[in-house]
């Protein structure tokens, strides 16, 4: 007598060869072989159910016609969902659609709109789903996962194009002229300890650098403000990383030095020194101490300081954000800035160039 087990092993040696119509048919054969039983007997062994043997005995009995290369006839074949559920695709369209998001009766006005709650809120309408349907459905749609995208930058002005080009204007000039152009900014605080750092790095397979769960300050190690300076004639950045507040004394306290170490000895000729940055923070336009503390620094270093702010909400375009401060960003992606020497020697390395 045949063992359940020697049928088991023989199937599974032919089941990477078998489609579906074939798979059918060979467990069929099976049961026909064994006879009284068999059916059962293969369908435990196999995992193919008995519904499917004894439609494959059948067609042992009298074989089908089917054209060359086909496993069913057409129209066999359990049917899609949207075919047997005609509002299913409606129904999921209007969930999703953005005109719900102001509908206060949308059932997910408040909520994620993720695949499994789409398929628990078509449930509750009384579709018959699954989040792998909801999927394809989605897909079919040209529907994809998409984050937001800042592209709003607020309300416009009438004059800002006129602002930008005499920004262009002044800079070209000083330029022109040899005079240092710099373009200074302060990028945004970092704690200093074993915290996490957005990116990724390569390191062994599951061997990630451990890091703190929570993002308090830890005494003694604080907070890094990198403040930069980007020399434009030059193409060169240079930062000075602060441990304090980002004050405007911190701001130009940072040009002095850049002055001191780098500028006087790039432009010895220097009557005057051009500066962009933003309308805000600690180098803004109506901060008193920040005019204050330029001034003084006009005052030793005999250097007439003009400053041209961008207009609110377009600090994207000041030069040292895509020059300097994207690649202090690559180098520190995924690496906790575990102590200040850290941090300085992160934006020393040149590997984000």
């Amino acid at each position: 007598m045949v063992d359940d087990t020697e049928i088991k092993t023989r199937f599974e040696k032919l089941a990477p060869f078998l489609n579906e119509r074939t798979r059918r048919l060979a467990a069929a054969a099976e049961a026909a072989a064994i006879g009284r039983g068999g059916i059962a007997r293969v369908s435990r062994a196999t995992g193919v159910s008995r519904r499917a043997i004894a439609s494959g005995l059948d067609q042992l009995k009298a074989p089908d016609d089917l054209a060359a290369g086909r496993i069913r006839r057409p129209g066999g074949g359990r049917k899609r969902a949207v075919e047997t559920d005609a509002t299913l695709r409606a129904d999921l369209e209007r969930l999703i659609d953005p005109a719900t998001r102001g509908d206060p009766e949308s059932p997910l006005r408040w909520t994620c709109k993720s695949i499994r709650r789409l398929a628990e809120e078509l449930r509750r309408m009384g579709h018959t789903t699954s989040h792998r349907i909801v999927a394809e459905l989605l897909h079919e749609a040209g529907y994809s996962l998409q984050a937001n995208r800042k592209t709003i930058e607020g309300k416009g002005h009438p004059d800002r194009n006129a602002q930008f080009e005499h920004i262009n204007r002044k800079v070209r000039a000083a330029l022109k002229a040899g005079e240092p152009v710099i373009s200074v900014d302060a990028k945004k605080k970092e704690l200093v300890g074993d915290f996490k750092n957005a990116g990724r790095e390569w390191r062994p397979e599951g061997d990630p650098e451990l890091v703190r769960v929570y993002d308090f300050v830890i005494p003694g190690l604080g907070r890094v403000t990198p403040y930069g300076i980007y020399d434009m004639a030059r193409n060169a950045g240079w930062v000075n990383v602060g441990t304090d507040h980002d004050t405007a004394s911190f701001a130009v306290e940072s040009i002095r030095r850049w002055w001191s170490m780098m500028g006087r000895a790039h432009y010895p000729e220097a009557k005057a020194l051009l500066i962009t940055a933003d309308g805000g923070g600690s180098n803004g336009s109506r901060v008193r101490l920040w005019k204050l503390e330029l001034q003084r620094l006009a005052n030793e270093t005999n250097l007439r300081i003009a400053v041209c702010h961008f207009p609110p909400g377009t600090s994207k375009w000041n030069k040292i954000e895509h020059r300097l401060f994207s690649f202090i960003s690559q180098n520190w992606r995924g690496r906790p800035l575990v102590s200040h020497e850290v941090a300085v020697n992160l934006i020393e390395s040149d590997q984000g160039n």
